[in-house]
Order: structure tokens, then C-alpha cells, then sequence
């Protein structure tokens, strides 16, 4: 949201009341906790403290090395809706001293003045990393009769800002605002899936805005020196993040809101898909499934997407019986071939399902303000959406997917979940502005804990909606792309931007959503897929098995899978010794790993796999791409030459091949 018009003005309607001159400061020993009441406007008499609002703040601190700042205004109503966030009691120092009071927790020190000029800073090793100085906490009333907080923290020279979800616009956020609001809108626009209120900044630390409804990020938009970022009501709860390096920001974010467990070695193998709408029944299946054993295609997961089900019915949780007569006997069929079984599924049910009248007559369904049941006719005629703040409808829906487990089924593709409406009521009396985000995680905790008690450490959701501490439930995969070099490069630079929100896996539809991908862009998008953390063949309207492209495809698929194969024991490692006990992503960005280095802080086209792989997807059908090796010996992975790295590197590559390269201090890999 924007206040201003330009440096000097306030937008028309606006009014705004800034934090100025704080009017006392005291000391809670025993939670580790200061309290300040601030002014907005300097306070020079007893006069002066009428017709003025004011802002309480409290610092406190839940894990060693971070600050949380909570500001409130009115406080008689209700308190905004937070993700829930881990509390570790750590060690606090409190202290004051003449114009200030301090904060100290690990390393970091945050300093609040007391006198009549705002000003609240963040410090580590000798040096201030982060600060809010005048104007940089606010109270804005809108035109609307809506009341905003918003905070502002300051860029230094060079201070780039990254993560704030799965965003496919540019891997740096300065300049863009942002926000967070999952959108159904594809890899091609400025919306996302999976928002995320966190970001980081190469002056190390980041910061978590504790907020579930919508909280709108200016970076360096409305004030270019700064970050501000807002949302509406009467309380915002923020957290400052000392890493210095990114993987330690990362390791407390995730320690606070939670990590990925380490994942069952099947699901990092190669999933086929039936495609979103394209016609399919048992044979097509397993015409699909006995393809690539001819071929010689590792498959470790076969998915059925859309039309498992009956048309105008999603969902109903029954197999189509015009296209599926005996599901169980086709399950059993289809494992004994090795495989497992994904089945798609949304938390939306359509008016023709069976399961609307039994949903609406148990009020599982979210409401009007009138009562009614929400509906409208985008997706599946008359479609309604599950109550998930109901317990009873969360039992419910567990209910109608226990069967299929039972049947065989070995996980879920929870799709959709982004389209809230906001006009509804929910069981809980959830303000709707503010379960908007938080829909999905309970959505999909759900799904999650009914996987769970099945399926015990195999439980995997393919998940395309989350919040914050969606983590703790993969995999997560990038949504509707098309088939171009361009969307395959934005959705790497999604996946990027996940992975520094505290993601740990990432997937996405190898060959693009939209479209039939051309022979050159889908052996490409092969070659990266099958080296991200999970690799899944899929479209909309044609499938993606490799002889429906080429004769080409079907070799190149073949020797990124058996690759894939051979790279198991590592990939488990990194799963359980850093995605899991660390809260370090699978996937990461050159900066995660070489924070050091200037050039890393700006690349958006390779990335780390693991710590110990460079992968640089190519992008152009010749095959010329163009790299940076960090510092170091490097050792190509195919080739086994060694080459120097602080360079940038140009090279020409078959449809077989990709720059790939191991780190001279590799840490899982042997050569």
C-alpha cells in the first residue's frame, strides 16, 4: 500500500501519524520484554497528550539472535491472525542508559531512543545492519475509514532484497511492490501461489512480517531507500533476523516457523502425469507406464490428474467408473510394476457432486454474510469450498480420502487453494481478509495429517498453494508456465525466490503447463527438471511422455532419470544433514553457498544443487550458455576436466549435456 505522492506529499484522503517521541520505556525481566508508548508528534506538556493516538511497542525476543517487534494502536479488539511461530527462551539482556534502552539477544542489539526523535536500530558485530529512523513507523488512515500500520526499515548502498515467496518477476525485488496475496495467475505474471512475508538482504539479515491477511511490500518503491511493507488493522507483529549469512537467516527462519522433513527416497525419482484435461483410462496408463520401461526410463510415480474423477463432480473422491471400473485391481496392477500412485485432488466441491448437499446439510461449507452457501460457477459449476476452520469438516474431508489410501493410493496433488473469497464467514469467525492466505496451510495440513497417520515418514503432498511454515509440508511445485525458454527461466528464478523463503524442495512442469513445448525447449527443460529437487512430467492439454516430442526425447530423458538415479545417495544427504536439520534448501541460489562472492548476490540463471553441484540450465535451443564458476577448482561432472572458477564461462551444449559441475570441496559427492 502507498501513502505517499512522491517525497513531500500524502495521497489524497490520507492521513498519517508517525511514530516521534517515546514517552516511556519499561523493562519486563521476567518475559525478557521492553515496552514502549509512543507519541506521534513531540510531546512538550501535559497539553499536549490530548486528541492524540499512540502506538504501544514491545521487543522481545524467541530465538537467540532475532528480535520480534509487536506495534499495536487500539487494542479492543481482535488481535490480527499469526502464523504460528516456534519460542525457544533464549537469553535476553535488557539495559538503558541515557536516551536509549537496548535489547541484547546472541549477537544483535537492538537500541531504541527515548527521546523526542524516532529511532530504533539493529546491530551486530560493531555494526548497525538495519534501522528505522524518522517516519519509518506509521499510522495511516485511509479514505475508506481503513486503518493501516506500516513500517519502514532502511537500504544501504547496494542492498539488495530477496525471497517474499514463489515470485517469477525479477530474482531482486528493489523497485517492484508486492503483495502478499495468493493469486491463481501463473508463472507469467507479477502474482504468486505461494506468498511468503519474508525476505532477506545481502547486509545480513531478514526480516518476517507476522501477518496472515494481506501485507503489501513497497521495496525501494515509495521510498527508495527503504523497505516498507503494511497491512490493514490496528497491530502488526514483525521479526528482524541476524543471519550474517544467508544460510543461518534461513536456519532461524526455519527454526522458527518450521523445516521440511526428509523426504522418502522414491519421491525424488521421476513422476509421470496423465496431463490436466487430456482423455486417458487404464490402457492409456499403462500404454504410458510400459513405454518407459521399454525404454528404459526410470518412473517412480505415476499421477492422475482432473478426470479420475467424473466431470462437473470434482470433487467427489470417486473414481470415474466409466473410464476406472475396478480402481483397486488397476492400483494393485500399476504397483506391481514398482510404481506409486498421486491422485489429483482440490478443496473445492462442484454442485453436481454427491458430496455438496451431504457438505451443505453438515455446514461445512463456507457461508455468506447471509447465510447462504458461497458459490459461483468459475471451476466447477456451483462450486462451493470446504470450511477447514471447522474441525468436524476437517474430519470430514480426511474421511473421503482414507478410502483411496486404503485402496493404494500413495499421496495427493492438493491443486488450488488460492481463490478465497473474502465475502464469507467461517466457523471460526476468522476475519476472511486475513484466512485468505492461511486457507491453503490449513488446507493442506489436512491433507498432510491424514497422509501421516497412513503413511507415516512417506506422507508427500504435490502442493501448488502455501504460507509460511508450509515448508513442513512437500513438496510444493510452480504452477501453470508455458512452453518457452522464457517461463522455463522464470520459473527458475520462482524456485530461487521459494528457496529463500524457507522452502526446502520445488518442483515444476518439466516441458511448461500451457502449450506443447517444441522439441528443443522440452529436452532442455529435461535436463533441468530431473536436476531439481523433484522432477514431473506434465501439461495441460497434451501430454509430456518424451515420444510424443521426439525420438530424441526419449534418449535425453532416459540419461537425465538414470543420472537422477545415480545421484540418490546424495540427494538423500542433503535432504536429511541440510534440508532437514538445517532448514537449508535442496535448491539454492549461487548466494546461498558463496555469500562472499559480489557476482553471487546477482545470479538468476544457475544455481546450487546441494552444496556440492553447479547447475546451469541452458536456455537457447543451439545450446550456448553462458555461466559463472565462483572461486575455486572445479571439476566437470561429465567430462571430468578440471577448470579454475572466478570467471565467467562460455559453452556450446548438446541436448544430452549442461553445465554441471562439482565443487573442488564437495562435501557429499565422490568423484
Amino acid at each position: 500500500m502507498k501513502f505517499t505522492d512522491g517525497f513531500w506529499l500524502v495521497r489524497d484522503g490520507y492521513s498519517l501519524r508517525h511514530a516521534t517521541h517515546v514517552q516511556r520505556a519499561e523493562f519486563d525481566s521476567t518475559s525478557g520484554t521492553i515496552r514502549a508508548l509512543v507519541a506521534p508528534r513531540v510531546v512538550e506538556n501535559r497539553g499536549a497528550t490530548l486528541n492524540i493516538g499512540t502506538l504501544n511497542v514491545a521487543l522481545d525476543s524467541p530465538l537467540e539472535g532475532v528480535v520480534r517487534i509487536r506495534v499495536s494502536h487500539h487494542t479492543g479488539g481482535t488481535p490480527s491472525l499469526r502464523y504460528a511461530v516456534n519460542e525457544y527462551s533464549p537469553s535476553v539482556s535488557l539495559e538503558e542508559s541515557e536516551g536509549e534502552v537496548r535489547l541484547t539477544t546472541g549477537a544483535v542489539t537492538a537500541r531504541l531512543k527515548t527521546g523526542k526523535s524516532w529511532g530504533l536500530d539493529f546491530s551486530a558485530a560493531g555494526k548497525v545492519f538495519a534501522e528505522q529512523s524518522a517516519k519509518s513507523l506509521t499510522i495511516a488512515d485511509a479514505p475508506d475509514r481503513a486503518r493501516y500500520i506500516a513500517a519502514q526499515i532502511s537500504l544501504k548502498v547496494g542492498e539488495n532484497v530477496y525471497g517474499l515467496g514463489e515470485r517469477f518477476t525479477s530474482f531482486i525485488k528493489n523497485g517492484q511492490s508486492i503483495d502478499i496475496w495468493n493469486a491463481d495467475g501463473g508463472t507469467s505474471s507479477e502474482q504468486a501461489y505461494k506468498n511468503i512475508p519474508f525476505y532477506l538482504t545481502n547486509e545480513g539479515y531478514g526480516v518476517f512480517v507476522n501477518h496472515t491477511g494481506k501485507v503489501s511490500f513497497e521495496v525501494a518503491s515509495e521510498a527508495v531507500e527503504r523497505v516498507q511493507f503494511s497491512a490493514e488493522g490496528e497491530d502488526l507483529e514483525y521479526l528482524v533476523i541476524y543471519g550474517p549469512t544467508p544460510r543461518e537467516i534461513l536456519e532461524k527462519y526455519t527454526a522458527l516457523t518450521g523445516r521440511a522433513p526428509a523426504l522418502p527416497a522414491w519421491s525424488f525419482g521421476l513422476w509421470l502425469s496423465t496431463s490436466f484435461v487430456t482423455d486417458y483410462d487404464e490402457k492409456t496408463v499403462s500404454q504410458f507406464i510400459d513405454e518407459m520401461a521399454q525404454e528404459k526410463i526410470p518412473l517412480s510415480v505415476f499421477h492422475f490428474d482432473c478426470f479420475w474423477m467424473r466431470e462437473y463432480q470434482w470433487c467427489d473422491f470417486q473414481w470415474d467408473p466409466r473410464t476406472f471400473p475396478d480402481p483397486e485391481g488397476m492400483i494393485a496392477r500399476l504397483k506391481s510394476k514398482g510404481l506409486r500412485i498421486s491422485l489429483w485432488i482440490n478443496p473445492y466441491i462442484g454442485q453436481a457432486s454427491p458430496l455438496f448437499a451431504e457438505a451443505k446439510g453438515l455446514g461445512y461449507l463456507l457461508k455468506r454474510p447471509d447465510g447462504s452457501v458461497w458459490q459461483w460457477d468459475l471451476w466447477q459449476a456451483g462450486n462451493a469450498i470446504v470450511d477447514f476452520t471447522n474441525p468436524d469438516a476437517r474430519e470430514w474431508f480426511k474421511a473421503k480420502l482414507r478410502p483411496l489410501l486404503e485402496m493404494g493410493v500413495d499421496c495427493f496433488k492438493t491443486d488450488f487453494g488460492e481463490r478465497i473469497p473474502t465475502d464469507v464467514t467461517y466457523f471460526n469467525g476468522a476475519n476472511p481478509e486475513q484466512m485468505h492466505n492461511l486457507y491453503s496451510q490449513i488446507y493442506n495440513e489436512t491433507v498432510w495429517e491424514v497422509l501421516q497417520e497412513t503413511k507415516g515418514k512417506d506422507a508427500i503432498v504435490f502442493a501448488r498453494s502455501a504460507a509460511p511454515g508450509g515448508q513442513k509440508m512437500p513438496v510444493h511445485w510452480g504452477g501453470d508456465n508455458t512452453s518457452s525458454f522464457e517461463s522455463m527461466a522464470e520459473s527458475l528464478r520462482g524456485g530461487l525466490s521459494l528457496a529463500l523463503s524457507g522452502f526446502g524442495y520445488w518442483s515444476h512442469d518439466i516441458g511448461g503447463f500451457e502449450g506443447t513445448p517444441n522439441p528443443a525447449v522440452f529436452k532442455r527443460w529435461i535436463a533441468f527438471g530431473l536436476l531439481s529437487s523433484h522432477s514431473r512430467l506434465h501439461g495441460n492439454e497434451s501430454v509430456r511422455v518424451p515420444w510424443s516430442i521426439d525420438a530424441e526425447s526419449v534418449d535425453v530423458t532416459r540419461r537425465f532419470a538414470t543420472l537422477k538415479e545415480e545421484l540418490l545417495p546424495y540427494i538423500m544427504k542433503v535432504a536429511v544433514e541440510e534440508v532437514n536439520a538445517l532448514g537449508t534448501p535442496m535448491m539454492r541460489p549461487m548466494l546461498v553457498e558463496f555469500p562472499e562472492d559480489r557476482t553471487a548476490w546477482f545470479l538468476d540463471q544457475q544455481y546450487m544443487f546441494g552444496p556440492d553441484l553447479l547447475v546451469a540450465p541452458v536456455f537457447t535451443e543451439s545450446g550456448d550458455v553462458e555461466f559463472y564458476l565462483p572461486q575455486g577448482t572445479w571439476t566437470n561432472f561429465f567430462s571430468k576436466e578440471r577448470v579454475e572458477g572466478g570467471r565467467w564461462l562460455k559453452e556450446r551444449h548438446g541436448f544430452d549435456s549442461l553445465p554441471l559441475y562439482i565443487r573442488e570441496d564437495f562435501k557429499y559427492l565422490t568423484l
